[in-house]
């Protein structure tokens, strides 16, 4: 039995930046509670197993684990994934690959960039604005004021196999003063909300990106991510829902991960076709690190 072991950081505009992805391509089936354990010692975001044959529709069987639990839709390990299918078991350069994940099939796309570099694109399943909450009790569990809080557009769960709260803020300086407080949020999950909060502010550091966001989510403790694809995917469905951008169509750039040391740059398009949203995430794909699993980690 062959366990491929791959690396790579996915938004990131330069190595050692971006969010951090672990992929193992194995020949042969891995035991859940063993591919739980290597996702545990890997201590990503998130570890994806892809299994190397393609299925009956041409698409690679792919499922995601956090250090905590298996996730049905991420956005990074979606990129990342795809980038390692296309060098390492399609061995070409191939124009689109199909991941098949429990949500539904998706379909990752290769486009050029500046330079030699190129740009990562997966369309995002239908996502379902939800649930709003209050501002006071966001606040509390972010350890802000709900002044902090834009009254403009509502604090919204988001659904789409996973689901995150979407959470405006008024500033970059909100921004970085939020911290997730689990037992301050024990209120908004009794009520259903999941432990995963997706901040953005129309104010960056990059004069050329257009938000900022954060992304705090439960894994045995806090844990903030560096860059969130779904949680981008989630913001595009919010903006296009709340009219914060075109109908016609939208491409904007967020930045994210400053807080953690792992700067990001997440690209975002979006539109409405016939009253449906249609979201697109993308971003840069970088390797770093490759080798195998040991026989007796299997």
């Amino acid at each position: 039995m062959t366990a491929r072991l791959y690396v790579v950081d996915v938004f990131a505009e330069q190595r050692y930046s971006g969010n951090q992805l672990a992929v193992v391509i194995s020949d042969r089936a891995i035991a859940d509670e063993t591919m739980q354990l290597i996702a545990a010692e890997m201590n990503y975001s998130e570890t994806t197993f892809v299994t190397p044959l393609p299925e009956r529709d041409g698409g690679y069987r792919v499922r995601m684990f956090t250090p905590a639990r298996e996730v049905a839709f991420a956005g990074h390990p979606i990129l990342g994934t795809a980038a390692v299918v296309r060098t390492h078991v399609t061995h070409g350069s191939v124009a689109a690959i199909r991941l098949n994940l429990s949500v539904g099939s998706v379909s990752v796309t290769f486009e050029a960039s500046q330079g030699d570099s190129e740009v990562v694109w997966f369309t995002a399943p239908s996502a379902t604005p939800g649930p709003t909450c209050n501002r006071e009790d966001m606040a509390a569990a972010l350890r802000i004021s709900a002044e902090d809080i834009a009254s403009a557009t509502p604090i919204q769960q988001v659904t789409a196999g996973t689901a995150a709260m979407i959470v405006p803020l008024r500033n970059l300086d909100a921004l970085r003063r939020s911290r997730l407080d689990l037992d301050a949020y024990a209120k908004l999950a009794a009520r259903g909300h999941p432990p995963l909060v997706y901040l953005f502010c129309a104010e960056t550091r990059n004069p050329n990106d257009d938000y900022s966001a954060r992304f705090f989510f439960d894994a045995h403790g806090v844990r903030e991510d560096p860059a969130t694809g779904n949680g981008a995917a989630f913001l595009g469905t919010y903006l296009l829902y709340h009219d914060l951008q075109p109908e016609a169509g939208f491409s904007v750039r967020i930045e994210q991960g400053h807080e953690v040391r792992r700067p990001s740059l997440v690209l975002l398009r979006g539109r409405k076709v016939d009253g449906a949203c249609e979201v697109r995430v993308g971003g840069s794909v970088i390797p770093t690190l490759r080798g195998e699993l040991t026989q007796e980690s299997l």
